[in-house]
């Protein structure tokens, strides 16, 4: 079993991040490619968190991929999962064998390694590592399996029990149905469940969560709203306001608004104007022409703030970019590292050509070590509170933390 204890004591004094990648089919030798890369570049220093991520094409063999990094490198805590693809670095790796390894020196960080698992016939969670609330500044990396896992339930407990803490992370992939996913922790590799690891103490990890869409037409106010069937936007019937802005729209955008309309819902309804990532974007799930209703894939509630979002890959990739900009100017320190989780919906698919997502990160960040995977499911926060997406680029940018800062 793996030590579930946090632990603060790091033998290096300075922050490093280095990541590898390994093409080999063969999982012993990909673990052993990966932990001579590692050694290399770290020169000597032992890593405190490790991030592994690897294709279908391994998930039979994830234990031996578990122990080979967990006991040579020795890091304080070892994560990962299995993924529909694999990012490494500026290529995206969505069809091909691969396993990427991402380590980080981090001098004076608390990381708390944490396993959930839940049991459907007697309706609860197993919760093993789990801190008590303590109001520490933290943020929490999360990894868990579509099919085993229900992941609302679980970010609900989590804001119970950890308010306003980030969770940044993503659902294991690779597999098409239950037992078919691997997801690590230490030296053990689980078919279910959830895996993680909370990150607290003088680090910064940013989170930019890249939905992928833009607003488009008016904003409006619910005034009329049931579960997830939205009645009337300001005053008028919801399907009579999303026609007006579908016919408002040129003959391009309004040819990929039958492919993908979506509707955007202000979380933080405090702020003096909206703009990109102040909207949690779902999905339009159906109309009823007898009442004008409108159905999502959320639940929404009357006097929250709405407007039609357009997704498409030139709209998703200027999404990406801008966000990962505004971060940039917005905080003194650069970073330094950064793990991604791509939905499965993006990648080549959507963008018509490899290594989109993970491009655009290495044109804006630079050449800093970036690992990840392509999940059915993406982890992250919006106005404050987490919640899984879809279609959307979840990333966690690791950064030296400014004066009297810990984790943010």
């Amino acid at each position: 079993m793996p030590s579930f204890l946090p632990t603060s004591l790091s033998q290096s004094d300075t922050f490093q991040f280095v990541s590898a990648v390994s093409r080999s089919t063969d999982t012993e030798a990909a673990a052993r490619d990966l932990v001579d890369e590692i050694r290399g570049k770290l020169g000597g220093a032992a890593p405190d968190l490790a991030c592994l991520f690897f294709s279908s094409h391994h998930v039979s063999r994830a234990e031996v991929l578990a122990e080979t990094i967990a006991d040579s490198l020795r890091a304080r805590v070892c994560i990962g999962c299995s993924g529909e693809g694999v990012i490494a670095g500026a290529e995206e790796l969505e069809t091909a064998p691969a396993v990427a390894l991402w380590v980080a020196c981090l001098p004076g960080v608390t990381l708390t390694p944490v396993r959930l698992s839940f049991s459907p016939t007697q309706d609860q969670f197993s919760l093993v590592g789990w801190p008590e609330a303590d109001g520490i500044d933290s943020t929490f990396l999360l990894f868990a399996d579509p099919y085993t896992t229900p992941m609302q339930d679980v970010l609900s407990l989590l804001e119970e029990r950890y308010p306003g803490t980030p969770a940044i992370g993503g659902l294991s992939g690779g597999g098409q149905d239950a037992g078919e996913n691997r997801l690590v922790l230490g030296r053990q590799a689980f078919e279910n469940g959830l895996v993680g690891v909370r990150i607290s103490g003088p680090v910064e990890v940013r989170p930019v969560i890249s939905q992928g869409c833009r607003p488009i037409g008016e904003r409006y106010v619910v005034t009329k709203a049931e579960h997830n069937m939205v009645h009337e936007l300001g005053g008028t019937p919801a399907l009579e306001r999303l026609q007006h802005v579908f016919e408002s729209l040129g003959g391009e955008d309004r040819r990929r608004a039958h492919r993908a309309l979506h509707i955007g819902i202000v979380i933080d309804e405090h702020r003096n104007r909206f703009e990109r990532g102040d909207f949690l974007v779902r999905n339009l799930v159906g109309a009823d022409q007898a009442t004008g209703a409108v159905a999502i894939g959320d639940v929404v509630q009357e006097g929250q703030t709405v407007q039609f979002h357009l997704r498409d890959a030139k709209s998703a990739s200027e999404d990406l970019s801008l966000l990962l900009a505004a971060d940039r100017t917005s905080h003194r320190n650069p970073p330094l590292g950064a793990l991604v989780f791509s939905c499965c919906g993006r990648g080549q698919g959507l963008f018509g050509r490899p290594h989109h997502d993970s491009g655009i990160l290495a044109e804006r960040l630079g050449n800093i070590p970036v690992a990840g995977f392509f999940a059915q499911g993406e982890i992250g926060p919006v106005g404050g509170r987490n919640f899984l997406h879809g279609y959307t680029a979840s990333m966690a940018l690791f950064a030296e933390p400014t004066a009297k800062s810990g984790v943010k």
